[in-house]
């Protein structure tokens, strides 16, 4: 059998100060690539700190704790820290002077004011890549906002993208901003130490997750610029290709996707189609371009058809003629979907129970498998990790943290 890899980030330590989803998720991704991480977090302020704040329950095995922070905080030890205190931002110092990367997603000045900020920590650790990951950066003139996912979806106008034309500004939902925050600042800190290991020096990388909203819809806004108006608001249609759409089928609040790529889809989808392709004789629907002119007409069609059958006929119908759908899946049936590729992991010390979290959406041939250990109480393995990354004895640990049990 053939030696499997290290993980990619074996080895790489990162301090996770991160709150919410941002930080946390941002750090959630260097651990399943094999980063040792230990979160910073204190027990004085558990309501907002690590993604603890409070989610929809599990049915039960997750000792307490939600699905939210099972899948946000995994992998990474804890350790409970007081930062306002002499005590904690001196142990924090120690864990910094032998860290590769800091994350935080505090508003503006926050670390700073802690005695933390980047310009301090550099002359302690130079090689350390420090993270920061507010709302709209640490310049420019809304460096002192805050901001959360919707906040910043307005901002961005990524609420006038959505939705369809006439409806009031819909935002998405499920802290979208905060996901994409955390993938931008994740590849910018696997780029920062793949250039110190040139330099052999740490850097400053500061995250606006406003900015990376804005990047989501980066070609809207050159439109808009050479235009001189807003986007247009299409829903579930293309500007490009047509018929596209999620069309309502049998059943209460069934629905599938469809999409026609080509006019040799198109054609496949006339035949599939049968009586109520009769309505759109008439019309000239050569084209794609055609095809865009009389949407509404073709969805009409297409309505007639999707009501007699359900979703999973309507997929298997078309996937055989080689036209992309999917039936919309919800709760069981898109965690049997995520199952295809084993996407979903096993949740190592759940307590028992069989909760599954999702994993990384790639395969990393070669190296080792990506595990997901649950996440620890707060300060939970603080001693733990006070042992591995400064290499102390139990006595200099208690002096370290005289009220922590573990």
């Amino acid at each position: 059998m053939t030696d499997l890899r290290p993980l990619p980030l074996s080895g790489i330590r990162v301090l996770d100060f991160g709150h919410i989803v941002a930080g946390p998720f941002c750090v959630r991704l260097l651990a399943d690539l094999g980063a040792d991480v230990v979160k910073v977090e204190t027990s004085t302020r558990q309501g907002r700190t690590g993604a603890r704040r409070n989610r929809p329950r599990s049915g039960g095995g997750t000792s307490g704790r939600t699905p939210h922070l099972a899948q946000i905080n995994r992998n990474r030890r804890s350790i409970d820290l007081n930062l306002k205190t002499d005590q904690g931002r001196d142990v924090a110092l120690k864990l910094i002077a032998t860290a590769d990367v800091l994350v935080e997603n505090f508003s503006s000045g926050v670390m700073d004011r802690l005695g933390l900020g980047y310009d301090a920590l550099a002359k302690i650790n130079p090689r350390l890549v420090y993270t920061s990951m507010s709302a709209f950066g640490h310049t420019g003139p809304r460096q002192g906002w805050t901001g959360m996912n919707v906040t910043l979806q307005a901002c961005s106008g990524l609420m006038l993208a959505t939705g369809e034309a006439g409806d009031p500004p819909i935002g998405i939902s499920n802290s979208w901003n905060d996901y994409i925050g955390g993938l931008h600042a994740a590849v910018a800190i696997v780029g920062a130490l793949g250039k110190r290991r040139e330099t052999g020096k740490g850097c400053y990388l500061d995250v606006s997750q406003f900015e990376c909203s804005v990047a989501t819809v980066g070609s809207l806004l050159l439109a808009s610029a050479v235009s001189g108006k807003p986007p247009a608001r299409h829903g579930s249609r293309s500007t490009a290709i047509a018929p596209q759409g999620c069309y309502r089928c049998a059943g209460a609040d069934q629905w599938c996707a469809i999409s026609v790529e080509s006019d040799e889809q198109w054609h496949s989808l006339l035949a599939a189609l049968g009586g109520p392709a009769t309505q759109l004789r008439a019309l000239d629907l050569a084209t794609a371009a055609d095809r865009l002119r009389h949407h509404d007409a073709i969805d009409s069609a297409i309505n007639v058809w999707t009501a007699t059958l359900s979703p999973a006929e309507v997929e298997q119908r078309l996937k055989s003629l080689g036209i992309p759908a999917a039936a919309m899946r919800r709760g069981p049936d898109l965690t049997e979907v995520a199952a295809w590729r084993k996407l979903l992991l096993p949740l190592e010390g759940a307590g028992g129970s069989d909760l599954k979290v999702v994993g990384l959406p790639f395969s990393l041939r070669g190296s080792a498998p990506i595990a997901a250990t649950e996440a620890p109480r707060v300060g939970a393995t603080g001693r733990q990790a006070l042992r591995d990354w400064l290499d102390l004895d139990e006595q200099a640990i208690a002096e370290l943290l005289p009220e922590t049990a573990s």
